[in-house]
């Protein structure tokens, strides 16, 4: 359908009441005396010839025009007349109307001021209207100039054409695009000749509404009516057809560009292969690409780098490294800005040898990597664990004597931070502060994050409000962070209100920050608040995802049983919400828990019909469900089924297997599975030796265990505390305490000693009754800086208790109180045990209370004991 004039680009418009255009009623008095109406004329005249005095004068205007008489005095229509009558001011006319706007009028009053001062002279020009509007224009209030235009088109006053260009390009920029379409049809129709600026503010209004068709309908009425359009009037088209990814009708109208005798500038060559990379066609890109240079055209970074990035994506990295050279050869590119750009594609790719090896070429090609350049790598490495590297271009950085940006710090901490390297971490946040680096949000959070994580919320809470201090504001990934590390404190009422305050800042939660909590109550089994979580998270528009509901599933099944969480499994399902393998391995935890192997078979196969295959955790879980129950014939079936399926045990399988047998004394079996292990190539760790070793150790395989050990100390595998632990405990329970001791001072001599080692020590003594050997330990461990806790006390007092002393296990407690250690219930049933058999039931009785006190619950122990002692008693 041809475009005319007749033809609206938008739907009709009611026109304005206009009492503008009323006839003005004359004075009807014949009086020749003067009236108060003629004397205020009068002393308008004098006001006006004084006003035009000022702007004429040498005096600044500022102080001439804050003089108090004339602040008072001016109106709107002093400006207008000053204005009219002074057609050569037009610089201070300006600035009269700009102190006028300053006042906020209204722009009808202002209007209908300067029409009577217009009418009233008899001007034969607008041109104050149109200086009106430029002013509203340049005030940034584009709407009240929209309100003078229209007033001027029913006053039958045209605007200059760059009057209205000024006001429609001022639309475009608040993006009110059909206001510029009406505005255009009211003017066309009365009878205004658009130049090609403001066809081409059209063409962007109708593309930025997605109206292609009206865009080309327009170009063709302009091209119709003899209006010269230029080629940016063709790049907007082509803009607005690549964005919504009909680039190839962009391509065409790119070629017709010579028919009209246009040639194609750089905007429109970038314009496309921007938009030729939106629809993954990237080797046309390139070849749109090489047109360009050809043409001695520079691409834009924004043009190179979305080329560079597709190419890379669709792993085509030595088109786009020859992409590169070719733009170097024939000097059109910034080299730097394309190496850097290629170094970037090669690091996201995972390729860091070969960037490293683009990074050493730059040299040969006399080109100086600049901190972007090296920000790219340390970033990659860091972000990769490979922190040795980054810190090494951190100092080639340095030595190159390059000016230090906050961005490669911050990738820097973020790495370390994540290993837990916070000492290194803190070492370069100090650097960066003597260096005048300033900090950011992000500095703030990676060490936040990584104080929380380590469990330093002191530390982490100081930063915080170290980081408020200095006007660095908070995001959601700070606040995330904190609650966090509240959450994994057990510490929910204060993450809920770190919740708060977020909220109360403006600051919007994600899914990342729901889970957090989500998780965080379904610990501590406050599952109704989980829930009520996960309601104001779909109520906020957030999705929950796999790390939503697979704490949710595990809550459920400690809190109100598996059952329970099936049905919310089973629910989710069909309302088409997809599980993975983690949601479905804590429901299959939960059934293995309750010793319900069949009914997690059963959760198994609803895996498989829902598209969701068993992983080595799901199959793992399921293995100890097994080895809990003693089920051998149903393990060995899971561990078929497991390579009926392509996977194998790994270690921590093998382990598992291994542990229980040898825990249950099935010590052929042990050794069997061993066998298989290290067959099928699965090579054993510590955990896994140390594993074997016990169950050898427990059954008195003395020999054999020692020779396992042997193995390790020849391998990769080096035995460690616990391994030598199973030694001692062997050593210790069978009297042997002399080999005890000996191999104990051994593992002083390695540092592997520790609180458990020194406590299964104690024990052999306390057993055989020499307590006197046993004290000597406990002041021996606290000079070798091991120090005593609850268990190494508890040890002492069941011995004294049950040999009947009493005295000395009251004084040893007194002791543990005195170095702050907390006892446990397992302490306090020890010694009301031995208060009991001694006949103390009122002591006993205090110690009950005291525990509760000190919130722990007694148990049925700490009952059955207090039951038998006041029995004793009668």
């Amino acid at each position: 359908m041809c475009f005319n004039p007749k033809m609206k680009l938008t739907r009709p418009r009611r026109s304005l009441p206009n009492p503008l255009l009323h006839s003005i009623p004359r004075n009807l008095s014949t009086s020749s005396n003067p009236t108060p109406k003629d004397n205020d004329e009068n002393d308008d005249a004098h006001f006006i010839s004084n006003l035009s005095d000022v702007v004429r004068g040498k005096q600044s205007w500022r102080i001439a025009l804050s003089d108090p008489f004339i602040s008072a005095s001016l109106k709107p229509h002093h400006v207008e007349k000053v204005l009219i009558q002074n057609s050569s001011l037009f610089w201070p006319a300006t600035s009269l109307l700009q102190t006028l706007l300053l006042r906020g009028s209204n722009p009808d009053e202002v209007f209908r001021w300067l029409l009577s001062s217009y009418k009233k002279f008899e001007c034969g020009s607008s041109l104050g209207f149109d200086l009106l509007v430029q002013n509203y224009v340049q005030n940034k209030r584009v709407l009240d100039g929209v309100v003078v235009v229209r007033l001027m088109r029913e006053c039958k006053l045209v605007p200059e054409v760059r009057t209205l260009n000024a006001v429609l390009n001022g639309l475009v920029r608040i993006r009110h695009f059909n206001v510029v379409l009406q505005l255009f049809d009211e003017f066309v129709n009365v009878g205004l000749r658009p130049d090609g600026y403001m066809y081409t503010v059209v063409v962007k209004s109708l593309c930025e509404l997605k109206d292609l068709h009206k865009a080309k309908e327009v170009i063709w009425y302009a091209e119709s009516n003899g209006c010269e359009l230029s080629v940016v009037t063709y790049n907007v088209l082509i803009h607005g057809l690549c964005k919504i990814q009909r680039v190839w009708e962009a391509v065409e109208i790119k070629n017709m560009l010579s028919r009209k005798g246009l040639k194609a500038d750089v905007v429109t060559y970038c314009t496309l292969v921007l938009g030729l990379c939106r629809v993954q066609e990237f080797e046309v890109g390139v070849e749109l690409m090489k047109e360009m240079i050809q043409l001695g055209f520079v691409p834009s970074e924004a043009a190179l780098s979305g080329l560079m990035e597709g190419l890379r994506r669709k792993g085509k990295i030595g088109d786009a490294f020859d992409l590169v050279n070719r733009m170097g050869e024939v000097g059109v590119v910034p080299n730097l800005f394309a190496y850097n750009a290629l170094i970037n594609s090669l690091c996201k790719d995972g390729k860091l040898d070969e960037a490293e090896l683009l990074f050493d070429n730059m040299g040969k090609k006399d080109l100086f990597p600049n901190d972007v350049t090296y920000s790219i790598l340390i970033d990659s490495f860091c972000r990769r664990g490979i922190l040795d590297t980054a810190h090494c271009y951190f100092n080639k950085l340095i030595n190159a004597g390059i000016r230090l940006t906050v961005y490669p710090y911050n990738s820097l901490i973020s790495g370390e931070c994540k290993f837990g390297k916070l000492t290194v971490a803190d070492s370069l946040f100090s650097q960066m502060m003597s260096r005048s680096v300033e900090p950011t949000v992000v500095t703030y959070t990676s060490l936040i994050s990584g104080y929380c994580k380590g469990g330093e919320l002191q530390k982490a809470f100081t930063l915080y409000h170290e980081m408020m201090g200095r006007g660095i504001a908070p995001n959601t990934y700070t606040f995330s962070a904190i609650i966090s590390g509240l959450c994994h404190a057990s510490m929910m009422p204060e993450a809920s209100k770190f919740f708060d305050e977020m909220v109360e800042r403006g600051i919007m939660p994600n899914e990342v920050t729901y889970n957090l909590l989500i998780d965080g109550y379904c610990r501590e089994g406050n599952i109704t608040r989980a829930f009520e979580l996960l309601d104001e998270m779909l109520k906020s528009g957030l999705l929950p995802d796999t790390y939503t509901y697979r704490p949710l599933i595990s809550g459920l099944c400690s809190t109100s049983g598996v059952s329970e969480a099936k049905k919310f499994v089973d629910d989710l399902h069909k309302k088409n919400f997809k599980l993975n393998e983690m949601c479905y391995s804590a429901l299959l935890y939960g059934y293995c828990k309750e010793g319900r192997l069949y009914d997690a078979l059963g959760a198994c196969c609803d895996m498989s019909e829902r598209g969701v295959d068993m992983d080595l955790v799901c199959y793992s879980i399921h293995i100890c469900g097994a080895l809990k129950q003693q089920d051998t014939q149903r393990l060995f079936g899971i561990v078929n089924e497991m390579h009926n399926q392509g996977l194998r045990p790994d270690i921590v399988i093998y382990t598992s297997m291994i542990d229980a047998y040898g825990k249950t004394g099935k010590l052929d079996k042990a050794v069997g599975l061993w066998d298989i292990m290290v067959g099928e190539g699965c090579s054993p760790n510590v955990v896994t030796y140390t594993a074997l070793i016990f169950g050898l150790c427990k059954a008195g395989c003395i020999d054999k265990a020692e020779l396992l050990c042997k193995d390790m100390l020849v391998g990769d595998a080096l035995p460690n505390h616990v391994t030598y632990g199973c030694f001692l405990d062997h050593f210790s329970k069978e009297g042997s305490m002399e080999k005890a001791v000996q191999l104990h001072n051994s593992m002083l001599a390695g540092f592997s000693a520790n609180t458990v080692t020194y406590i299964i020590l104690i024990r052999g003594f306390c057993k055989m009754g020499n307590f006197h050997e046993a004290s000597e330990l406990l002041v021996e461990m606290t000079n070798h800086g091991i120090y005593p806790d609850c268990i190494t006390y508890s040890t002492f007092i069941f011995e004294y208790c049950r040999t009947g002393n009493l005295l000395e296990a009251i004084r040893l407690w007194d002791v543990m109180l005195d170095r702050g250690l907390k006892p446990d219930i397992v302490a306090y049933n020890f010694l009301i045990y031995g208060c009991c058999v001694t006949g103390e039931l009122t002591k006993a009785f205090e110690l009950r209370d005291d525990m509760i006190s000190r919130g722990l619950k007694p148990n049925q122990v700490t009952l059955n004991t207090l039951s038998r002692g006041t029995s004793l008693t009668r």
